[in-house]
């Protein structure tokens, strides 16, 4: 971000949910002269007049960041409206996709895809950490973006190539990612019978369940922890207080019988409907 914005002829505009790393990105840029201006969360109305009361000059850039699904909520932001605001606005877009990645889309890659949007994103920003299952990230660009980004980006220019185990174990991962979509198939399967249990629309692998209270969110995290599923309590300050909640984080390792066993056992703790269970 610093080296995308780090500049007093830019101006960003945020989304207020999006991710920490995003924030501190922004915050050097910030530092180094950028304008930031932190939008309401998907709410392309507030954003839109932001951008009117900011109209682009000849010799300033703006630029657009969102996550596409967020992390805490499993909710995705409005990527077509965003794309016709970067049409009528002329704004750079760029999207963080490390929860979309191998997840979202027919070929897994990412929400824009999903969306049909690839095309009207500038910069497309993901991790190996989560699908992938490796360490490290990558952002996909032009070769302009990527020529500019090489020679300025302090992070990338002062640090270490990446491993070259964690380099082939990635690629490895894409591979297996693009010649399997039964995985990505049978991850939509589970995320369709526990959204189902839960009684929420089946929108994304992550499903909060909001509780409200931090002690009965850690309280609730344990008593699922000793029946033998890992689900965190998320509390403040990563979410507001008052809503603390369990965050269930599905994947396609994850069996049929794994997931029947978690909905029997979140409705053990009144948090899935028993009518639900008893279907399964």
């Amino acid at each position: 971000m610093a080296a995308v914005a780090g500049s007093p002829e830019v101006e960003v505009f945020s989304d207020e949910l999006n991710h920490a790393s995003l924030v501190d990105g922004l915050r050097l840029a910030k530092a180094a002269g950028a304008r930031v201006q932190v939008y309401r969360h998907n709410d392309m109305a507030h954003l839109e007049s932001l951008l009117q009361a900011s109209p682009a000059k000849p010799t300033s850039r703006r630029l657009v960041i969102t996550d596409t699904l967020f992390s805490m909520d499993g909710d995705y932001a409005p990527l077509a409206r965003l794309a016709e605001l970067r049409r009528a606005h002329g704004f750079l877009l760029a999207v963080d996709e490390a929860h979309a990645t191998l997840v979202c889309g027919d070929r897994g890659a990412g929400a824009a895809e999903a969306a049909g949007v690839e095309g009207s994103v500038d910069l497309h920003l993901g991790t190996l950490s989560k699908a992938v299952g490796c360490s490290g990230g990558f952002l996909a660009c032009s070769r302009a973006w990527k020529a500019l980004l090489v020679a300025k980006a302090r992070g990338q220019v002062f640090s270490t190539a990446m491993p070259v185990p964690m380099a082939a174990a990635a690629s490895a991962a894409l591979r297996v990612a693009r010649e399997e979509p039964e995985l990505r198939r049978r991850l939509w399967r589970h995320v369709g019978v526990l959204s189902g249990a839960l009684g929420v629309p089946s929108r994304s692998p992550i499903l909060p369940v909001v509780v409200g209270a931090e002690a009965r969110a850690l309280r609730l995290a344990d008593d699922l922890w000793r029946a033998g599923f890992h689900v965190p309590a998320i509390r403040p300050p990563t979410v507001p207080p008052g809503t603390s909640r369990l965050r269930i984080s599905l994947s396609a390792a994850h069996s049929d019988a794994d997931v029947v066993a978690l909905v029997r056992a979140l409705q053990g703790q009144g948090l899935a409907g028993a009518s639900a269970a008893a279907r399964l």
